[in-house]
């Protein structure tokens, strides 16, 4: 990988948010100090994910425009993983102002501005899976997302690829289901491993959601778990593709990110009992019923178009993942 120079000012979106955090960190990891941080930086919960990131400045989420605006930053890539991310929340104007209204307007300066531009879709926009995991442009107009949050992503999805005046480089991530440091802060929506490291501590044991779907026992419902190191690799490959010349415009458009492997919740589950050198004990209960006819039972990533692409780095296990995340991270709360 040919690295850019450290100089380079890039624009962060969600960055004091799980992901977006974590993008910075590693950039700031490899030289990069010319970061703009864009979130809700009121959030107190979130401050330690940020406040030690080596930055030019923070902005306020909802100033962003109007700064942009007075100031006229240079910027030279923009990197947007700022959305409402809560799958539970079924108000669709707050998924509709956030993820898909202000989308459109980081977009639209990326264009004005001629920066290249890589953004957060999701998983979610594949709905129950019965059309498959293909990242093809040619089925997002077909998808049914089962929720609020995933509609909205695929609206922009679908607005994106219809553009014809676009940022010089462009793609759009459909992360499957990411975990890892610096989402302690997700309460309810954060990940499996999370909440399973906590119960464990507390209790001993990890409650799992009975099946409620013919065909699946219960523990044996499958995800495509990618640890969050793979994710901000990916981001920062596709970084210097698009500033260095490598990266044409034939490649431009959505992506899936997972690992391409399925896993069960009972493999995460026990692969976090290991990281504590502990035995797995796994009790089943009842899913919650407001979720229950919009819960995705089965998501694979299909990675050849990111292969193709020229990514080649390979991925991390489920089981080195959470080993990493359990021991390194969450043992002591640590920050990435």
């Amino acid at each position: 990988m040919n690295n850019i120079n450290t100089s380079t000012n890039i624009l962060i979106t969600g960055a004091a948010g799980f992901i977006g955090s974590c993008m910075a960190s590693f950039l700031n990891s490899k030289g990069y100090k010319n970061i703009y941080l864009v979130d809700d930086f009121g959030v107190e919960i979130k401050r330690k994910n940020w406040e030690a990131i080596q930055r030019i400045n923070i902005i306020e989420r909802y100033n962003l425009f109007n700064w942009l605006t007075k100031e006229k930053p240079t910027i030279n890539f923009i990197i947007h993983l700022g959305a409402r991310t809560d799958t539970t929340e079924f108000n669709y104007e707050v998924h509709r102002e956030l993820n898909y209204n202000y989308s459109i307007h980081v977009w639209q300066y990326a264009v004005q501005n001629n920066i290249p531009f890589v953004y957060a879709s999701s998983a979610a926009t594949y709905g129950d899976g019965s059309l498959g995991y293909e990242d093809t442009h040619e089925i997002i107009q077909k998808l049914q997302p089962l929720n609020p949050y995933g509609v909205s992503k695929n609206e922009f999805d679908k607005w994106a690829v219809k553009q014809t005046v676009h940022p010089p480089s462009w793609a759009g991530l459909k992360f499957f289901n990411v975990y890892g440091p610096n989402e302690y802060h997700k309460g309810r929506m954060a990940s499996v491993i999370w909440h399973s490291f906590n119960q464990i501590k507390n209790n001993g044991v990890v409650k799992l959601f009975k099946s409620h779907k013919d065909g699946f026992e219960d523990g044996k419902q499958l995800r495509d778990f990618i640890y969050v190191k793979d994710v901000v690799l990916v981001i920062f490959w596709m970084m210097n593709c698009m500033l260095t010349n490598q990266w044409n415009k034939t490649k431009n458009g959505l992506f899936n990110l997972g690992t391409g492997k399925a896993r069960t919740f009972e493999d995460l589950v026990k692969a976090t009992f290991s990281g504590l050198d502990l035995p797995s004990k796994i009790e089943f209960i009842d899913m919650p019923e407001d979720i229950r006819d919009k819960y995705q039972y089965f998501t694979e990533a299909n990675m050849q178009k990111l292969y193709d692409a020229g990514y080649a780095n390979t991925f991390y296990t489920l089981e080195e993942g959470v080993t990493d995340y359990v021991k390194n991270y969450l043992t002591n709360l640590k920050i990435y």
